[in-house]
Order: C-alpha cells, then structure tokens, then sequence
C-alpha cells in the first residue's frame, strides 16, 4: 500500500502591504471573481490574486471587452466581480461597462492600480488623473494612500458593501511604487474588516393604496427587464386573472401567462386616439429595468395615470412624468403582502384587451405569411428553434426590437444590456453570462454591434454551448426605421455606416464554425446544424438592405 502525499504549497503574497490588504479584504467578503488586463502598475495586485487558489481569475486583454465579460458574470451570479487594471487609459476603457452596471444594477467593483500622486501630472508615462473618473456614473469611490492604513481598509470595505447592497459598481483606486513585482511568503499586514449589514426596508402602510387600487377598473402593470423566478408563481396567476388588471412584459421580464399582454408594440401601435383614452389606466405600477418600447413610453406620457406607483428596493425612475409613490421592496415582499388586502371589482379592462390581443395574432400572423425574406422573416424563423431551458442574449437596436415582436419558449431566459441601451459589448457580456451560468446560451446580434465588439472572441473561457446568431444586413438597418431617413451618401456612410464585412475570417481566427444563409429554406437548415455544434459557432444570416424597413413599417399598418 503506497500513500500519496502531496507537497504543500507555499502561497505567494505581493510584497506591498497595500496589495496584501485589498486581496485580504476580497477573500474575507467572499469577492472571488477576478478578471485582469494585463499591465505592469498592476502587478501587485495580479500575482496576489492569481497566486492565490481561492480565487477565479480570468485575463482579458482588452479593458473594455474585460469589463464587458464581468459584466455578464456578475448578471447571472448577481454579486460583485473584480476588475483589475493597469494604471492610465486602461481605466477608461471600462467606462462603458461602468455606465450600464450603474443602470442596470449590477454589482462591479474596479480596482485601478495607479501611480502616486507625486507621478500625477508631471509628464510621467502612463498616468492620467484616476482619482474619481467615474464619478458621474459610479456609487462609490475609494481613493486609497500608498501605505496600507486603516483609513484605507474602511474605505475598501464600505466600497465592497455599497456594491453588494446597492447593486453597482464602485471604483477603489490603488496607488503603488516601484518595485512591483517583489513577492513574500508571508502576510505583513492584517486588515480591518467591518461587518455590512444591510437596513431592512419596511412597507408602508398600505390601506391608502388598497382603496385607490379597489375603487380603480383599470390598472395597468409594465414589467421591464427582470431575472427568471423573480416573482412567485401564485402571484403572477392572481395578477394575470383580475379582471381590472392588465400586465405588459417585455421580452427580457421573463414572466409569461396567457393574458399578459407580451407584444406591446404589436398591441398599441395602431391605437387611435380614442383607443388610447380607453387603455389609459388609472393606476400604473412598473417593476423591473428599463422599458425597451419607445411606443408604450409615448403612451404612458401623453396619457398619464393619476398613480403611478414604482416597486424597487433600490430605486425608481420618473419615466412618464407621472411617479407618485416608491415603494421600496422587491415585488414578491410587495405584492405578498399588498394583493390579499385587495378585492376583485367588476371590470371590462381585461376583456377589452384581450379581444385586441387575439386580433392583432390573427393579424400578425396573416401578414407574415406574404413578406420576402428579410429581417423579420429571419425572427420568425429562428426563435421557433431555439432550444428550450437555453439561455438568449440579444443585442441592442434592430434585434433587441424585433424579438419584442415575437412570443419566445417561457423556458428560456432573456438578457439584454438595456442599461444604457448600447451597442458596444453585448457580445462580451453574453460570453461572461455564459461562463458564469453554464447553460447553453445563444446570442442574437446585429452586424454592427458584433464587429464593433469583435474582440470579444478573443476570449479563453468561451464555453462550447455558446453560439452566436449573426443578422448581417450591410449596416445600421435601425437608421431606416427612424425619422429622418433617406437614399444618399451621407446618411449610408454616417448613419447607417454601410459595409461588405461578413465574420467568415474572424470565425476561423477565432476557432468558431462557421455557417451562413442567405435565403429561408437554407436558414431552417442551417440552424438545425449550427445548434447542434459540438463547439462555439456562429451562423451569418444575410438579408437585403434595401427591404427590411419597408416589411417592418408595414408590418404596423397591417394590424388594422
């Protein structure tokens, strides 16, 4: 009988005491995600983390691609990711990431390493003014001294607390001096940790709203982006079969009944003037993130409810210009509590509604059997395919749109970077979702969006279940469904930045497969092998510029 002993490793710490107690301080929080750009000021903080057995560590090259890809870890975990920097425009480069965590909320903490402040400003090579720089759109910022204190060990630990209980990014920005590569075998510092406690909000007393919600016949709910699960089952069916109550999802709310209304530009779009004064509600509750339809925002400002009540336990935005209570809760801890006070009271604002609903399906699916193959041809297509319990990621602009047109399998989940509603990263953090939830998940993006953010491939922790489904119409199709749009060489190159890219090369570079179609048939054949790929793929679907605005517009004006 031979015993196996393994030798015991001795663990690397960096030499700077600073760097001791920001890696100290992540590990005593549970903060174990860790995604690093390669850089120099930083090397403290990278051989401490990566050293270290209790953390995941990822590199990602790219700041802005990093920022992206923690961004989707930390969307499905919903807890705090590290990110790690050099010092200079690095930094900067996780602004945008930064800006959609501030507004989706979602718990991201920087940590910037930086020169001292005597290198500030004195012509020095890679230093910019750190301190603060993202001030507009961050919770919290930690500008630490060079030398590990305990003023420095609050501040890091109220950063980390504001981040896990806010549900945002902060910044905690960490000046180091040459040397910086010096390591020890043991810690010289023991940092100061400080419990976080999280203040329970309590509901306020409800009977003033009971009695507007009971004498009330219609009462419009808007659910915009939400996470799976987020609100009881039981709650949902009591809410989607009250007569004076009508719900609105948006394809990211991942809530789905029968009698929610989940097409919300197909329902309203062709309303009158007169149709709009009957749907107006009395009562407006919203919950969730923010609202994609620009047609029900328009709604909801010209025809204002006298309530309109806003349920977050963090914040509440003033959308329609209408807000008049915050309730700070989550919905099930709201409705829990709110919906057995309430009584059901005689009402046609269901019915009405539904009547339109079952009309406009009729209408819907009427008008797709005549258009050519197009943008929305490809929708109709290929969410019908999409596996069940997979996961979606949908970019924003074009796809983001068409997919609210469109009933998807209530088993799949649906994210969509609707923060700031940009382009840029979308497929980063639909990788990050990836990994981090390791369920099979596939991304719908437009051209542009994938090739701005085409340095997300270059990524090593790319599942094999994750595929990419590309709709390449030569340029920003969006532009040719605003106002504004017309046939010259101004609008093509500036607004609609027409191209002839296709991802055949970056597929190959890349290690993806490679698919593409050009026609319907071809797609419901192409789909069936691209999903069954044993690896990360990717299918090109080209459709013609020149029509896809047109089917669209159409589209609205056949739901009469």
């Amino acid at each position: 009988m031979y015993l196996c002993v393994l030798p015991i490793l001795k663990m690397i710490y960096p030499k700077i005491p600073l760097a001791q107690s920001l890696l100290e301080i992540c590990n005593a929080k549970d903060i174990h995600d860790i995604v690093i750009s390669p850089g120099s000021r930083n090397a403290p903080l990278t051989i401490g983390f990566a050293s270290n057995p209790a953390f995941q560590c990822y590199s990602i090259a790219d700041e802005r691609c990093a920022a992206f890809f923690a961004l989707g870890i930390a969307q499905q975990k919903q807890k705090p990711v590290v990110l790690v920097c050099t010092s200079g425009s690095a930094l900067l480069n996780y602004y945008p990431a930064v800006a959609e965590a501030f507004y989706s909320q979602i718990p991201l903490i920087v940590l910037s390493a930086d020169r001292p402040k005597s290198k500030i400003d004195i012509g020095d090579g890679q230093t910019i003014r750190q301190e603060n720089v993202f001030a507009n759109h961050i919770l919290f910022n930690a500008n630490l001294h060079e030398d590990a204190s305990e003023e420095n060990d609050l501040k890091v630990n109220e950063a980390i607390a504001i981040a896990v209980n806010q549900k945002g990014p902060v910044h905690i920005n960490a000046p180091f001096e040459e040397p910086l590569y010096e390591t020890v075998s043991e810690l010289s510092v023991q940092p100061l940790l400080v419990e976080s406690k999280q203040q329970k909000k309590e509901i306020p007393a409800l009977d003033v709203f009971v009695q507007l919600w009971n004498s009330a016949k219609k009462k419009l709910i808007l659910i915009g982006g939400n996470y799976p699960d987020a609100i009881d089952a039981a709650l949902v069916n009591q809410l989607a079969n009250d007569a004076s109550v009508v719900v609105m999802t948006e394809v990211t709310s991942n809530l789905h009944h029968p009698n929610f209304i989940s097409n919300i530009d197909t329902q309203i779009t062709p309303f009158t003037d007169d149709d709009f004064k009957a749907f107006q509600p009395e009562i407006l509750i919203t919950l969730g993130g923010m609202v994609v339809s620009k047609r029900v925002k328009a709604f909801l400002r010209k025809y204002q409810p006298k309530q309109h009540w806003h349920i977050d336990a963090l914040r509440a935005y003033n959308t329609f210009g209408c807000l008049t209570h915050h309730f700070e809760t989550t919905p099930n801890a709201f409705f829990s509590v709110f919906l057995p006070k309430t009584m059901a009271i005689e009402s046609d604002y269901l019915q009405n509604t539904l009547k339109v609903k079952a009309l406009r399906k009729i209408k819907h699916a009427d008008y797709l059997k005549t258009i050519p193959f197009s943008d929305m041809k490809v929708f109709e297509t290929i969410l019908p395919m999409l596996p069940e319990n997979c996961q979606l990621q949908i970019s924003n602009s074009s796809p983001i749109r068409y997919a609210q047109l469109f009933d998807i399998h209530p088993s799949i989940e649906v994210f969509c970077n609707r923060g700031t509603s940009g382009i840029d990263g979308s497929t980063t953090t639909a990788i990050g979702a990836a990994f981090a939830s390791g369920k099979p998940t596939i991304m719908i993006t437009g051209d542009v969006s994938f090739f701005y953010d085409s340095n997300a491939l270059w990524n090593s922790y790319i599942p094999k279940n994750f595929k990419i489904i590309l709709i390449n119409n030569g340029g920003g199709g969006i532009f040719r469904i605003l106002p504004g749009h017309q046939e010259t060489p101004v609008f093509n190159t500036f607004f609609e930045t027409s191209h002839s890219l296709t991802a055949e090369h970056l597929a190959k570079m890349y290690g993806f497969e490679y698919f593409k179609s050009d026609d319907e048939i071809k797609l419901q054949t192409a789909m069936k092998v691209f999903l069954a790929a044993d690896k990360p793929a990717i299918i090109e679907i080209f459709t013609p510029t020149e029509i896809n605005n047109q089917v669209l517009l159409k589209y609205f004006k056949n739901l009469v």
